[in-house]
């Protein structure tokens, strides 16, 4: 892959490390603040662009989800028992709690993605990445998994202003299920997630036969896996097949990769057997389909390795090389005591419980479904309605065009995802 010709977008705000779950908690958003310094100290910021975004506002959120959880969002303080009697009906708990600063922490890191969503479409860079992103399991009024707002919903809504195909890939350990979720009953984008299935594995969804329905029919792909899943079967058996696969049936017109690091070996809450390296191979696969990429993060909750993997698979962004020695710098004492970017993750507590024959049989599924399609859905164009952000650069030339879609987001009876 070439990248002379490519421009990177690199979201990088300073404040989205520093917010706390609490005590115990295994989401530790300071993953995103060691990521940025090892981008730093390999000198990868000089290659790219670099953003601190503007806040998403209640406007930007209300795109998907609905007005009064995120009015809630934006009200409920801890220990505040006016809100108390509300934490059950919008799912808020040990889980998800509510912290100090939660609704600003939502902001912060929705605004980079949104902002990565736009620069994308504006065509001002090839590749955005914002590694506070990809809480995907957010549903539409409610919080799930450790996830308040999602993120890559709204991005992918605003990137459906100029993309008529949107494919959305999900390599975290957990079922990408707020995701699938709002875009179940529509063409216009394909969720594909590779996961953990059964045992009561959080989410508890992501069967193989979950595959969208009405005008989305066959545009959910799942992959569930099971425990201890090792490079060459995850990639080789798995991924490039699939994805092969999907690339040639759905001809996307635009990527959003979630980059889950909690599917790596000795994750606090996975349970697969991936390297660093072996996670990364998914990212370079992506890369080389040339086409604009919104990379998000997600889960991973042994802090260092997130770090790690998120840093090498920006340089495979970036297709640059690194020392495997971490450069010295103010949190070095979290990779101790190797202080390598690639130690061995390997647990071999955990045996792979994937046989080839069972992996064979998934790939032989999906790619039925998928030559069920008889071709790459086409859309109508309509003028693109206003950016919900503003990239401080005037978009010049003719007025763009969009594409549009009969089952498109609406707010009234033409909604596909109303539940009445």
């Amino acid at each position: 892959m070439t990248t002379q010709k490519r421009t990177f977008a690199y979201m990088m705000n300073p404040t989205v490390g520093k917010y706390h779950y609490g005590p115990g908690h295994p989401m530790k958003p300071y993953r995103v603040e060691l990521t940025n310094c090892l981008v730093l100290e390999y000198k990868m910021h000089k290659k790219m662009n670099i953003y601190c975004p503007s806040e998403a506002s209640i406007h930007d959120m209300t795109r998907f989800h609905s007005e009064d959880y995120v009015d809630f969002l934006s009200r409920v303080a801890p220990n505040s028992q006016e809100f108390q009697r509300f934490y059950s009906m919008y799912n808020l708990g040990d889980d998800c709690p509510v912290f100090t600063g939660l609704f600003d922490f939502c902001k912060l890191y929705t605004g980079s993605s949104l902002l990565s969503a736009t620069k994308l479409n504006h065509k001002q860079s090839d590749v955005a990445i914002n590694w506070a992103g990809g809480l995907h399991h957010a549903k539409k009024s409610e919080a799930s998994g450790f996830c308040y707002v999602n993120d890559i919903v709204i991005s992918i809504l605003e990137l459906l202003k100029y993309h008529e195909r949107v494919l959305y890939i999900d390599i975290d350990v957990h079922h990408g299920d707020g995701v699938q979720e709002a875009f179940y009953f529509t063409d216009r984008v394909m969720t594909v997630s590779f996961h953990k299935y059964g045992n009561n594995f959080f989410p508890g969804t992501g069967s193989m036969y979950e595959i969208g329905a009405e005008t989305g029919r066959y545009y959910s792909i799942n992959v569930p896996l099971r425990e201890g899943i090792t490079d060459d079967d995850y990639y080789e058996l798995v991924f490039k097949p699939v994805m092969s696969t999907v690339m040639q049936y759905y001809r996307p017109k635009c990527i959003v990769l979630q980059c889950g690091a909690d599917s790596l070996g000795g994750d606090r809450l996975g349970c697969f057997n991936l390297s660093i390296k072996g996670h990364g191979k998914c990212v370079s696969f992506v890369m080389e389909q040339n086409l604009p990429v919104l990379v998000v993060g997600g889960g991973g909750y042994t802090v260092k390795n997130v770090a790690r993997c998120w840093t090498y698979e920006t340089s495979l962004i970036l297709n640059e090389q690194l020392s495997n020695d971490i450069p010295f710098h103010d949190y070095i004492e979290f990779f101790a005591p190797d202080c390598q970017l690639h130690p061995n993750l390997f647990n071999p507590k955990i045996e792979n419980g994937n046989s080839r024959q069972y992996l064979e049989l998934i790939v032989q599924f999906v790619n039925e479904k998928l030559r069920l399609l008889a071709h790459a859905p086409s859309v109508q164009m309509q003028d693109v309605p206003p950016d919900l952000f503003d990239t401080n650069n005037h978009v010049g030339g003719k007025p763009t065009r969009r594409a549009d879609a009969s089952n498109e987001y609406y707010d009234d009876d033409n909604d596909v995802d109303r539940t009445d």
